[in-house]
């Protein structure tokens, strides 16, 4: 079934997409992904570790209060202080942050960590703040003095959560390597090592009256612990994937586990019987925690969503939308009021350029949409999927117009011929194939690349066809409507994964995965003297796109940065810093006045392109 899915917004809902922006940018487009919620102690605002940041929200409302920035990664984890006063952070940048929650400013970074931070935690005083992360370590921090006090090893595999005991003499800690191990809080001794689980716990929680601990499992299961004894009382069964957030209630009466099935499960700890099962998230569920005073359970999901459920009714009181999954590709409409983003939850979002608002979310892909493209009239929106799909899509009404099926992998690139007449898609299984997107034939296949074809891209005129190959690293030139084999430009030594024409036809850009921009000289198929490839990035560049004007190159890497290059003299011009995930696809604005990013953050990134802009424009 395909779904059109319009999202609630006004203008003032808005403003959180100019709020903390990089650099150079004019909008954020999404949240990002969800990694965790938590509940402030005195139950009015919700924050959320989030893949760009921390937002808070009224607990109440469910409205935006603030976007917290500084990691330069991913945020995995935070925790309120008891007072309230101090929210800590965890992130893939390798440090903990303390911030001060009235100023919303950083009050402290604590360095020891060597790799991902995924759990914090603070003890019942608020002096000591533990963490755990890749490095398989559990570290205490003194807050008053704001250093690290122990390292606890132990454990030999990723530490996944910790969890001091309410009277604060025991600290819990759980990891891949299966077990939970249980400390002394001051002395740092290992007091016992629970062993039952076979898999990785992904999280615990001690009850408030301090007699149980409840932990989640990779192997879907819950377990319930007796704190003093360390025996497993209750193993608990019934979710059909991974376990990954647990929770009590202030009461101590109810244990909630949220899993990878979709679904939020409710347990009696005592005699192990399944209360209730909510089941209103279309994605996985993977973090759930209880207002102090037990009322609401919030629930963050992979979906997008953050949803508010009453505990007396278990209905849900308030969902809060617009988180975003991995973002695969984005597309500027031929008006350059609209911006088309694909990702990895099947769908695709429809932005409006000036105002940040989600117009539109068109749902009906099986798997991730890995690319987008507008007709020349803007009259239809083309998305290719690893479903092996293409999909023709009414962008004004969200309408599915029709489905392409030959493929037989994913579908990763997308390209229409400045006419309209012809659509040409580039797959996994090693072929281009140019489809009439009019009436839907396959009109010919593109054979001769013996790998992945990662790009593709018709000259302004339409007369050529190139295509980026994943295994020989060449480029295919192709007769643009009978789609003879014309030219294969050969230099780049690892994957094609971009290509983009100036708008002349003079020159084609290339990505590579071996950290270049090629630029390639159309009159005789050679790279352009003293430009054979532009270095600068650290790691894959992944796409390349020409600013309307010919005058700037955008390149965007998996080293997070937006490089502008000059194609005439192949020098840097500037470049755009913001995004917290890899930066995989790059789209100018047709007016020239933007540059739109996607990237694994979840976010669209708009950036001011004017400064770049020729004097005739």
């Amino acid at each position: 079934m395909f779904t059109f899915l319009l999202s609630f917004s006004n203008s003032s809902a808005q403003e959180y997409t100019r709020w903390n922006l990089p650099p150079g940018a004019v909008a954020r487009l999404g949240k990002g992904e969800i990694n965790e919620v938590r509940y402030s102690p005195d139950g009015r605002t919700i924050a959320v570790a989030s893949s760009i940041g921390i937002w808070l929200y009224d607990a109440h409302t469910g409205v935006e209060l603030a976007l917290i920035t500084g990691h330069t990664a991913y945020v995995y984890c935070i925790a309120f202080s008891p007072d309230g006063q101090t929210l800590a952070s965890g992130s893939s940048d390798s440090t903990i942050r303390l911030w001060n929650i009235q100023t919303r400013r950083r009050k402290a970074t604590l360095i020891g960590h060597v790799n991902r931070v995924r759990a914090v935690a603070f003890s019942p005083d608020g002096n000591t703040l533990a963490s755990t992360g890749i490095d398989d370590t559990v570290r205490l921090w003194d807050l008053r003095i704001r250093k690290l006090k122990k390292t606890l090893t132990g454990h030999t595999d990723m530490g996944r959560s910790v969890a001091f005991s309410p009277d604060g003499k025991i600290l819990a800690s759980g990891s891949d390597d299966g077990t939970i191990q249980m400390w002394d809080a001051e002395t740092g001794q290992s007091l016992k090592v629970l062993t039952d689980h076979n898999r990785n716990v992904t999280s615990i929680a001690f009850s408030p009256d301090g007699q149980s601990l409840v932990s989640g499992c990779d192997d879907s299961t819950v377990g319930v612990w007796d704190v003093r004894s360390g025996e497993l009382r209750q193993h608990l069964t019934g979710h059909t994937a991974y376990t990954v957030s647990v929770a009590f209630s202030p009461d101590s009466e109810t244990v909630v586990s949220a899993s990878w099935d979709n679904a939020i499960h409710l347990w009696d700890p005592d005699t192990g019987e399944r209360l209730r099962a909510l089941k209103a998230h279309t994605g996985p569920v993977v973090s759930v925690a209880f207002s102090p005073q037990g009322e609401t359970l919030v629930s963050g999901s992979q979906d997008g969503t953050i949803r508010l459920w009453d505990t007396q009714t278990w209905a849900a009181k308030r969902t809060v939308d617009g988180h975003t999954a991995e973002v695969k590709a984005v597309a500027f409409s031929p008006d350059s009021k609209t911006v088309a983003s694909g990702n990895t939850r099947n769908t695709i979002h429809l932005w409006d350029a000036e105002t940040g608002v989600r117009k539109t979310t068109l749902a009906g892909h099986d798997a991730a949409v890995a690319a987008v493209a507008f007709s020349p009239d803007g009259g239809t929106l083309a998305s290719g999927s690893w479903d092996h799909t293409i999909r023709l899509w009414d962008p004004e009404t969200g309408q599915h117009k029709q489905t392409l099926r030959e493929h037989l992998d994913s579908v990763v690139a997308l390209a229409y011929s400045s006419d309209g007449d012809r659509l040409a898609s580039g797959s996994n299984d090693d072929t281009v194939r140019l489809w009439d997107p009019k009436t839907g034939p396959e009109l010919e296949i593109l054979k001769g690349h013996t790998g992945d074809v990662r790009a593709v891209a018709f000259s302004p005129d339409g007369g050529r066809l190139a295509s980026g190959d994943g295994n020989d690293n060449e480029i295919r030139l192709w007769d643009g409507h009978d789609g003879e084999h014309i030219l294969t430009l050969v230099g780049h030594q690892r994957d094609v994964t971009g290509l983009a024409f100036s708008p002349d036809g003079s020159i084609l850009a290339s990505a590579s995965d071996d950290r270049t921009v090629g630029l390639w000289d159309m009159d005789n198929g050679q790279n352009l003297q003293n430009l054979r490839m532009l270095k600068g990035h650290t790691t894959y560049v992944l796409a390349v796109a020409f600013s309307p004007d010919g005058k700037t190159v955008a390149s965007a890497s998996w080293d997070m940065i937006i490089r502008l290059w000059d194609p005439e003299t192949g020098l840097p011009k500037s470049g755009f810093v913001g995004h917290t995930g890899y930066v995989v696809s790059v789209a100018s604005a047709p007016d020239g006045r933007t540059l739109a990013s996607g990237s694994t953050d979840g976010t669209v990134l708009l950036w001011d392109m004017t400064q770049f802009q020729s004097k005739s424009d």
